[in-house]
């Protein structure tokens, strides 16, 4: 029987980088489905898709294919047969990703495209909403999270180190409207389930975060 983890939990809590590093250890594969809606975000932007336009958002569905892959241990995402991976980390995607994410439609449509990925293997699948819609039957389930200006130090530090130019000014601007965004659209909101772990890591660093992380799912999972 394969084991599903959720991760749930604010942008720049660390959920990606800490769940792929957990997965590693652990020999799970590692899902960001954040990527997917990152992928669509990506689509409307470079070809003229109002995203505030939910009906051409909804149109454009039928335009895009998506894939991913895991090479050397690492996930790849595909948009129309494209490898994605970094262009869709770019910070105006971001916010794109974010407004698409609470169109219906969307959450529909990648719906049964992240709940096939788990039901066959081993899985870390981290997003706003995968222990509270996506895998609600999930052996474990992770809330994790850290203090606003932690969160949006860390984005600061990992766009800068990417050659961005941005201020830690704006990326805590853009952090606090992504959390409201995420926590107060009408489908799917971001929130903790209810029986899911709370994992808070303003005062720990990455090994230590991972360290808490993969204690809790091999408690929970009886690993």
């Amino acid at each position: 029987m394969s084991i599903a983890v959720a991760i749930d939990g604010p942008v720049g809590a660390g959920k990606s980088s800490i769940a792929k590093e957990c997965a590693k250890r652990l020999g799970f594969i590692y899902v960001d489905t954040g990527a997917l809606y990152r992928c669509i975000g990506l689509f409307c932007d470079r070809n003229g898709v109002n995203i505030d336009d939910t009906s051409r958002v909804e149109a454009a569905l039928s335009h895009i294919t998506l894939d991913v892959k895991i090479k050397n241990g690492t996930q790849h995402v595909y948009l129309n047969g494209y490898d994605v991976s970094e262009e869709i980390r770019l910070p105006e995607i971001s916010m794109a990703a974010s407004k698409v994410s609470a169109i219906p439609a969307v959450r529909e449509y990648l719906l049964q495209f992240q709940r096939d990925m788990a039901a066959s293997q081993n899985v870390i699948m981290d997003g706003r909403d995968i222990g509270t819609v996506v895998l609600p039957n999930a052996e474990v389930k992770i809330y994790l999270t850290a203090d606003a200006e932690v969160r949006a130090k860390r984005r600061y530090d990992e766009l800068i180190a990417k050659g961005n130019n941005v201020t830690f000014e704006s990326v805590l601007a853009d952090l606090n409207q992504r959390d409201h965004n995420d926590m107060t659209r009408e489908i799917a909101p971001l929130k903790q389930a209810d029986d899911a772990v709370l994992a808070d890591t303003t005062k720990l660093d990455f090994d230590s975060s991972c360290d808490l992380l993969i204690g809790i799912i091999k408690e929970k999972a009886g690993l």
